[in-house]
């Protein structure tokens, strides 16, 4: 594995992220029954983190704690806000329509009385989803746009076209929450530029997440995972 790293030193940065979507593409057709479901993908998913990228992970600092935690959690405010004070908002064509796709809960009603379920999911989305989603689109993929040599490209470097370019992609993953997942790219980004700091962006998103998902399970506003 490490002269694999050595000789294709940018698996460490994708092939988490390209698992995580194969994952999601794949795992609901093989019929597994939950809570094996989850289990599969929080498994495979720390599994391909720490043989790939532990070594990238082992280099990061986190430099502004505070200020990461409580942008995290206005990064999540904004999340929720649109659907919370206009109701209805999510249902106009522009979010759900051929190309961005529908809203579905990726649980199955019969599941979310399964405290393990809940758990592995909440746990996925606050620990792995944070890591391996900003290995890539922060840590490698700018740099990456900047300049195909992308390791002589130092994390947080600004250019007007990594900027856009990497935070409209991270909106179209995004889907029916297409247009608050590039308000999120774009605060993400900037605190990127600001820090250059990967582990801090990490722990924003992580924030992100866990709040978002502590919100999911409080109001049962599934849609929110899907």
């Amino acid at each position: 594995m490490l002269s694999l790293l050595k000789q294709y030193p940018s698996l460490a940065w994708i092939a988490p992220f390209a698992v995580f979507m194969l994952l999601l593409a794949v795992a609901p057709t093989l019929a597994i029954p939950q809570p094996w479901e989850s289990v599969l993908r929080v498994g495979v998913l720390a599994a391909v983190l720490v043989l790939f990228s532990s070594g990238v992970l082992r280099t990061l600092r986190i430099k502004h704690a505070v200020g990461s935690v409580l942008l995290g959690l206005a990064v999540c405010a904004l999340w929720v806000a649109p659907d919370l004070l206009f109701p209805g908002w999510r249902t106009h064509w522009l979010f759900q329509n051929g190309i961005t796709g529908t809203l579905k809960n990726s649980i199955a009603p019969t599941e979310l009385s399964d405290p393990l379920v809940l758990t592995l999911r909440f746990a996925r989305a606050a620990l792995l989803v944070p890591i391996l989603e900003e290995l890539f689109w922060r840590g490698w993929l700018p740099r990456w746009i900047v300049n195909n040599d992308w390791e002589k490209v130092p994390l947080g470097t600004y250019t007007r076209g990594a900027f856009l370019i990497s935070a409209v992609l991270f909106a179209m993953e995004h889907g029916p929450y297409w247009e608050v997942g590039l308000l999120c790219g774009l605060i993400y980004n900037w605190w990127m530029q600001k820090t250059r700091s990967l582990g801090d962006l990490i722990l924003v998103h992580a924030v992100t997440n866990a709040a978002l998902s502590a919100f999911v399970l409080v109001t049962k506003r599934w849609e929110y995972w899907m």
